[in-house]
């Protein structure tokens, strides 16, 4: 039943999910190695294949920590939370015969998306993630101590917030049509 407003604010909270793909997390900027001009790299969801794109600048491929290529550890975890929000945002849109367990399975998408914002502001930007995260990472890459801006308003950071609010939404009205329903059930 696609008519009701709550599977309104699902689609739009299950697009929302999807075009977090597309978007970085974060943006990095630091002094280049040459001293001149700065340098960006980005924290992605998914990786971009290198051999496409003209400049590569995505911290999900491959970093050199020291003198070894590594894999940054846990960038799949992000990418698994998000993916699980977007299934259950959408999952529930036809769970609308059964309102009571539509209301649960949007609070799990709720939940979800809440560990998601955690795991991306203290996990994997501020450094309490398994390698130290990823400013540690970029500074042992570029060899620098110098400070390391990280610009957090990025759609990648802001489609989660704005995913909680739509979820927020239709659980309302998910749970006023419940009201609704049992009211009408009342009266006869």
């Amino acid at each position: 039943m696609l008519q009701r407003i709550q599977s309104f604010f699902l689609v739009l909270a299950t697009v929302g999910i999807i075009m977090l793909f597309q978007f970085p997390i974060a943006i990095y900027t630091m002094p280049s190695l040459s001293g001149e001009g700065e340098t960006t790299s980005e924290l992605q969801l998914i990786g971009k294949d290198s051999r496409y794109a003209d400049n590569n600048n995505d911290l999900t491929q491959i970093t050199y920590i020291g003198q070894d290529i590594v894999h940054l550890k846990g960038v799949w975890v992000l990418g698994l939370v998000a993916a699980l929000v977007g299934v259950i945002a959408l999952v529930s849109i036809f769970l609308y015969k059964n309102r009571i367990l539509q209301m649960r399975v949007v609070a799990c998408g709720a939940l979800l998306n809440i560990v998601y914002i955690f795991l991306i502001f203290f996990w994997a930007i501020n450094g309490a993630g398994g390698n130290g995260g990823y400013l540690r990472v970029l500074q042992e890459l570029h060899f620098t101590d110098q400070p390391i801006n990280v610009d957090m308003l990025t759609p990648g950071t802001i489609i989660p917030i704005v995913t909680i609010v739509l979820l927020y939404l239709a659980q309302r009205a998910i749970k006023k049509d419940e009201m609704k329903v049992r009211a009408a059930d009342r009266l006869r």
